[in-house]
């Protein structure tokens, strides 16, 4: 069974602390006793540490080791536009779970009214989603919550290559896409996913003008928060898949 992973804010002198709710579930819930080993990681590297003190809102590890680790094949930037929260929050979770780099909330001209100033207070709830969710999916980096951003904004983010989902019929599929570029482990991608209701023309016109392709996540008209996980997906596992080298 592998063992379980927590998230500290630094290891320093061999030495390394969990405080607040996860120190709190750690010496309550799971009863953690000096000795005991876990796997820490402070968003950089990966290390085997065994408990050296546990109070109710405290505990201290000793560091053991460090420890080998995989790099996602692929860092995705997510540019998503905002949506009803608790649907946005369900991307932040599984689009961590799929290896997320970064998430930059977007506020595009379809998204509701409101949510780019209400989104400011939910990021903190966020990051906590994204950090809990890093510790299921047992990541080494915690991913990038961004502050909210315009559409024109977010598409300034630096990618290798930029892919904007389509609603509208002529787009190529994602993974047809993906399959035919030259990919490299460790490349940045950047992709775009709009809001209930899609882009506007203005919008359209915007995404090939900031580099982004076209692409379709499928036959069927997906809701924001299914075509953003669909696509996740889909571009992770394209960065996987062995390179055809042609010749």
């Amino acid at each position: 069974m592998a063992r379980r992973r927590f998230f500290v804010d630094r290891v320093h002198d061999g030495r390394a602390e969990l405080a607040g709710d996860e120190a709190r579930h750690l010496s309550r819930v799971l009863r953690a006793t000096p000795g005991q080993r876990y796997e820490v990681s402070d968003g950089h590297a990966l290390y085997l540490a065994e408990i050296a003190e546990v109070s109710a809102q405290r505990v201290l590890f000793r560091i053991v080791e460090p420890l080998d680790f995989t790099a996602p094949p692929v860092e995705i930037t997510l540019l998503a536009a905002l949506i009803k929260f608790d649907r946005f929050e369900w991307i932040v979770e599984k689009a961590t779970e799929l290896g997320v780099a970064k998430i930059v909330p977007m506020d595009c001209e379809r998204s509701e009214k409101g949510l780019a100033k209400a989104a400011e207070k939910r990021r903190e709830r966020w990051q906590r989603v994204a950090r809990e969710a890093s510790q299921q999916s047992r990541r080494v980096h915690l991913p990038e919550i961004a502050e909210p951003a315009t559409l024109k904004q977010a598409t300034t983010q630096p990618a290798k290559y930029r892919f904007a989902l389509e609603e509208n019929p002529g787009a190529p599929p994602l993974l047809t896409a993906a399959m035919s570029i030259e990919r490299r482990h460790g490349d940045t991608v950047a992709l775009a996913v709009g809001p209930e209701g899609g882009w506007t023309e203005d919008e359209r016109a915007l995404l090939p003008a900031a580099g982004f392709t076209a692409v379709s996540a499928g036959f069927q008209i997906m809701r924001a928060e299914t075509a953003a996980i669909a696509a996740m997906a889909v571009l992770t596992n394209a960065w996987l898949a062995p390179i055809r080298i042609e010749g």
